[in-house]
């Protein structure tokens, strides 16, 4: 059994060095040019992916479709989910990040990032479009700790990829930097207070083997 994680390419928030959260934020030409590439080194490796997972954010889905087209699966399922968004910034969201080291001190701005239980400033409000009407209200907040984030996205690995994966599928997970990183601590059961050692740089190809009890058998960067 097989899993794919790959983060999105380069963002223009990514770009310009500020909080996006579930900022609706586009790829740059580079992020483009590093989504197809990432698709290639799929397609090299002969992996044949049977199934998509992404978030509801532009930048996610861009990236998802381009690493499909270039490793000649477009034609599988997709499933959007808001459970792999990005954290959720709260008030920093589209605030540059030097700058609020200026303001802040590094070493706040370090735990607003880093630590597990940190909770950003929140937002005053959020103004979010239909792609959420459906959900609970309750379910959105205003901003998240690593820990929130971790405990939105583990029910989509236990409920939609592990059944999908025991039937022999070989997964593409689509998400972003930080629910990447809480999927990752949980597979691997990495100590939380460890979790800000776990990189996941854009677009790159992260392989994990499972066997049939679900246990990691290996790991690989394509």
């Amino acid at each position: 059994m097989k899993l794919i994680l790959i983060r999105h390419g380069e963002s223009e928030a990514n770009f310009a060095n500020y909080w996006t959260g579930w900022l609706d934020v586009d790829l740059t030409e580079k992020g483009v040019q590093q989504a197809k590439e990432a698709g290639r080194l799929v397609k090299r490796a002969n992996l044949l992916i049977d199934c998509a997972f992404e978030s509801v954010l532009k930048r996610s889905i861009k990236t998802a479709q381009l690493v499909l087209e270039e490793s000649d699966a477009s034609f599988v399922p997709e499933f959007k989910t808001w459970r792999l968004n990005e954290r959720h910034y709260g008030d920093l969201v589209g605030k540059n990040k030097e700058e609020m080291k200026r303001q802040f001190g590094k070493d706040q701005v370090q735990r607003w990032r880093r630590n597990f239980d940190e909770v950003p400033p929140l937002a005053k409000a959020n103004h979010f479009d239909r792609r959420y009407d459906w959900l609970d209200g309750r379910l959105i907040t205003k901003g998240e700790s690593l820990r929130m984030t971790s405990e939105r996205v583990i029910p989509l690995w236990q409920d939609q990829i592990i059944p999908r994966m025991k039937m022999g599928q070989t997964i593409l997970v689509c998400g972003h930097g930080n629910s990447l990183r809480a999927l990752i601590q949980y597979l691997e059961q990495i100590p939380v207070e460890q979790m800000d050692e776990i990189d996941v740089p854009n677009a790159t190809p992260i392989l994990y083997t499972f066997d049939e009890s679900l246990e990691i058998q290996s790991k690989k960067r394509l």
